[in-house]
């Protein structure tokens, strides 16, 4: 059995990710495929992680690939968390961790209609819900924001869930979003805030590709381009970032022929079978990451490039905060000071190259923020 160990690791990270100054790539297509897909839960999100892959690249174009060209998408997915994702990776998500993500909150939203007095049938009253939603932006070219939305539609302006504390309107554009019938379009706020116009997915794209032939082919992709950008993982990383069951991705592993790896510490990791060769090496380099960044969430088990820090770079809801990474492992934070300028937050000693190379990321992100701080709700220990 082949054996990687967590050097090898840290090196294929470097390069897959495109962060080592030489991996870097040139488009914000480019960088989502590098990681497979963008953690979209926090709007600047997107634009940091994409502005830590590209050699060059400004808020506008990446406005341009989400609205514009639309080559690349928002969509709910794995773990009910929402995602950017490339257009041609649409089909496999939808019947599979999407498709997942709906039936749940068809269950739950099920059961809280009929809780609050809503129906007796939960079930026939989001399908009610749904096809009025359908119904009105069919009517609405350019979409129209959530709170158009609730108010058009009387039957779901009201409150749903534990203590009345959650929008029914919201829920049903979530499920309808995550059946992949509408879409998050054209946003009418800045880069960093989350405004969007609900719009039927048939008038975002000229071409609304067809979904795969079945929930386990769309499964057994998801995992195919997870292993080309975080591999090698083990079964329980696979289990965690899918949301899914070990029965879904031992049947993936096993259509996609995945080669068992041995890892440093005793552990089974899995890589796809013509990728077995040996990384170049990077050689050194330094990035600042956003919080929530895919390359520090990819993974549960991270040993491997946390190091002592978990508790520090995580809250107490496992959501990741700003990093900052030295050859393949993340060595502390960053956060801006009241004027902007991005400051270093390290928790252990690095080199003096290393300490260079992140004051230089450092420079080229203040640089390109232009003055502007970027807010957020996941504040790690580390940020704090």
């Amino acid at each position: 059995m082949r054996h990687v160990g967590d050097e090898e690791r840290r090196a294929r990270l470097a390069v897959r990710h495109a962060l080592a100054s030489a991996a870097r790539v040139a488009t914000p297509e480019d960088a989502v495929r590098a990681m497979t897909v963008l953690h979209a839960t926090e709007p600047a999100t997107v634009y940091l992680s994409t502005w830590a892959r590209c050699a060059t690249v400004t808020p506008a174009e990446v406005d341009r690939s989400l609205y514009v060209d639309r080559t690349l998408v928002k969509q709910l997915a794995m773990r009910r968390t929402l995602f950017v994702f490339p257009l041609d990776l649409l089909p496999a998500v939808w019947p599979s961790a999407s498709a997942r993500v709906a039936g749940t909150e068809r269950a739950r939203m099920a059961k809280d209609a009929v809780a609050a007095g809503l129906a007796d049938d939960g079930d026939a009253w989001l399908d009610e819900a749904r096809a009025a939603v359908l119904a009105l932006l069919a009517e609405s070219p350019d979409g129209l924001p959530a709170t158009e939305v609730r108010q058009a539609i009387p039957m779901i302006d009201v409150k749903v869930g534990p203590a009345g504390a959650v929008w029914s309107a919201s829920r049903v554009l979530t499920h309808l979003g995550a059946t992949g019938d509408i879409v998050r379009g054209t946003n009418a706020g800045g880069w960093h805030t989350s405004r969007p116009r609900w719009t039927r997915i048939e008038r975002w794209l000229d071409a609304v590709p067809d979904p795969v032939a079945s929930p386990a082919d769309g499964y057994r992709e998801l995992v195919r381009r997870w292993l080309q950008t975080f591999g090698p993982g083990t079964e329980a990383d696979l289990v965690w970032w899918l949301g899914s069951t070990k029965a879904v991705v031992r049947a993936a592993l096993l259509a996609l022929d995945a080669e068992a790896v041995s890892l440093d510490g005793g552990g089974q990791g899995w890589l796809l079978p013509d990728d077995l060769a040996e990384p170049p090496d990077p050689g050194p380099w330094a990035a600042l990451l956003p919080v929530l960044d895919p390359t520090i969430m990819g993974w549960k088990d991270r040993d491997f490039y946390l190091g002592p820090h978990r508790e520090q770079l995580f809250d107490t809801r496992g959501n990741a905060g700003a990093t900052a990474w030295v050859d393949g492992r993340a060595v502390g934070s960053w956060v801006q000071d009241e004027a902007g300028v991005v400051q270093l937050r390290l928790l252990e000693p690095v080199s003096t190259r290393a300490q260079d190379d992140l004051q230089a990321e450092a420079d080229r992100l203040t640089a390109w923020l232009g003055g502007f701080r970027v807010g957020s709700v996941y504040s790690s220990p580390a940020m704090r």
